[in-house]
């Protein structure tokens, strides 16, 4: 069994029920390993490590916080191949997915670690000659870090590293699904931070989460997951007026415009939704077409998604791995159910695959005749689908885009300049993809409008993420005013 982290050491939990949480491989459904069933006790004890850890983890000079962080990266780019494997068995993307996540989750580190030591504030103009305002940039204290099962280690270090390149500790609750690589990767790359500095609580959710959330020493939240979860974290932390960064559901469109090359907007579709199996917040999952073009399109999409190799992540043959769990392809099959229920028709997939006997795996599936009345076009599917509706215009085209209660982001395939204009102002999205679909940038801010959340990740947005601002106005010389008390002297 794997041991938490918490204040610089490996732990069980302070319960003594030995409850623990079976990981399970996806591709297999065999047990790789398990983790303690957290309690709030544990979260108080990681809490109060935090706490302790954080005057000390403040008052440490830029250069060297970025130094640790530096050293942290290094660390995890010489165990690079042992984490990418337990990624691999514990979450079931194939691994060209998963290096590419670890090697987006070091150069993470390192890039807010050079960021952490290069701002600090800025001194702005003063109201009055002999006067300094100075705006500093703060941090929290204790960050509460609630990460996913689907790119747990990305969106983890979404999280932690410009949180500690800010100054904070963080308490990090990783998924139930996904937790060995968390721990693994904290124990080889964190250890050399002070203790407390980062903590790592496993548990269930309504546990070890709810007591993360609304526990008074923790001062910031930060969530990736659905948005039913992060709309009760918010219920939870409004008397507290706790900082929330909240990235949650998405529903994104991919337009395909008149002007585009069929087999390149075949090829970035089959991507954009298919990598991780479709579960991925950014996945497209609605795919809107030029009506005169459909038939073709919908028919090459097909035969291209029929030759993709369905299979264990860790197997290097493998395109698409298996879902993540039982409930997780129960929701797909709904969803395609009650698309063919109301008229779509299935080109390809839609099943469970026959030669697959054990695994979570579902068929990459294709989908046209659909519309705004069925679940799979109006729902978070978070699976291998994509389904194809038609658009007269391109007006159209961007009406339907909007037309859901979520903004993550959106995709355009064209080569007109005036179509992408018109779609990156008038698409309500946080991240607007053009021919190049679900490319992220160290440097760009990632995040939705709408129901998909609050705040940003990664860019100088991310890291403002993990700071307060405090004005500092000097007068320098310090005289007496003449507009000060009493007001009959200056009359």
């Amino acid at each position: 069994m794997r041991k938490m982290w918490i204040d610089g050491a490996g732990v069980d939990s302070v319960s003594d029920t030995g409850q623990v949480i079976e990981v399970i491989d996806p591709a297999t459904e065999e047990v790789l390993d398990t983790v303690p069933a957290g309690t709030p006790q544990d979260v108080e004890r990681a809490v109060a490590a935090a706490r302790v850890a954080f005057p000390t983890w403040q008052q440490i000079t830029a250069v060297e916080r970025a130094n640790l962080l530096h050293q942290a990266a290094a660390r995890m780019r010489e165990h690079f191949d042992e984490l990418v494997r337990l990624l691999t068995l514990e979450e079931g993307k194939p691994v060209p997915e998963n290096e590419e996540e670890m090697d987006w989750s070091l150069n993470t580190l390192d890039y807010y670690a050079e960021l952490g030591r290069h701002i600090r504030g800025s001194v702005v103009p003063s109201p009055d000659v002999g006067q300094l305002s100075l705006v500093l940039k703060e941090p929290y204290g204790v960050v509460g870090c609630i990460v996913p099962w689907n790119y747990p280690i990305l969106l983890l270090m979404w999280k932690i590293a410009p949180a500690l390149a800010a100054g904070n500790t963080v308490v990090v609750k990783p998924s139930s699904v996904t937790p060995l690589t968390t721990l693994r990767m904290v124990e080889l790359a964190f250890d050399h931070l002070p203790p407390g500095v980062v903590n790592v609580v496993t548990g269930r959710g309504g546990a070890v989460g709810d007591a993360l959330v609304v526990h008074p020493d923790v001062s910031v939240i930060a969530f990736t997951g659905s948005t039913g979860v992060g709309q009760r974290i918010a219920r939870a932390t409004a008397g507290r007026m706790k900082k929330l960064h909240l990235e949650l559901g998405g529903k994104d469109p991919f337009v395909v415009a008149d002007d585009a090359p069929l087999d390149a907007a075949v090829e970035a579709i089959a991507y954009a939704a298919l990598i991780n199996a479709g579960q991925v917040c950014t996945s497209t999952e609605r795919v809107y077409v030029p009506r005169a073009m459909l038939g073709q399109f919908a028919e090459t999409l097909a035969q291209r998604v029929s030759r993709l190799r369905l299979g264990p992540g860790i197997e290097p043959t493998t395109d698409v791995g298996p879902m993540a769990g039982e409930s997780y392809r129960a929701k797909v099959e709904a969803h395609v159910a009650d698309a063919v229920d109301r008229g779509a028709r299935v080109l390809v997939g839609g099943r469970r695959p026959p030669g697959l006997a054990r695994g979570f795996f579902y068929e990459p599936t294709v989908l046209t005749g659909v519309d705004h009345s069925m679940r799979i076009m109006r729902e978070e599917t978070f699976g291998p689908t994509i389904p194809i509706m038609g658009y007269d215009t391109f007006d159209e085209a961007i009406a339907l885009a909007n037309d859901t209660e979520y903004g993550l982001g959106a995709c355009l395939y064209t080569h007109d300049a005036r179509k992408v204009h018109r779609f990156y102002e008038q698409v309500q999205a946080g991240t607007i993809w053009i021919n190049d679909p679900l490319t992220d940038n160290y440097a760009g801010p990632f995040g939705g409008m709408k129901m998909s959340g609050l705040g940003r990740e990664l860019g100088l947005e991310g890291i403002e993420e993990f700071w307060q601002t405090k004005h500092v106005h000097w007068d320098i010389e310090g005289g007496i005013k003449d507009w000060w008390y009493p007001y009959r002297e200056h009359v």
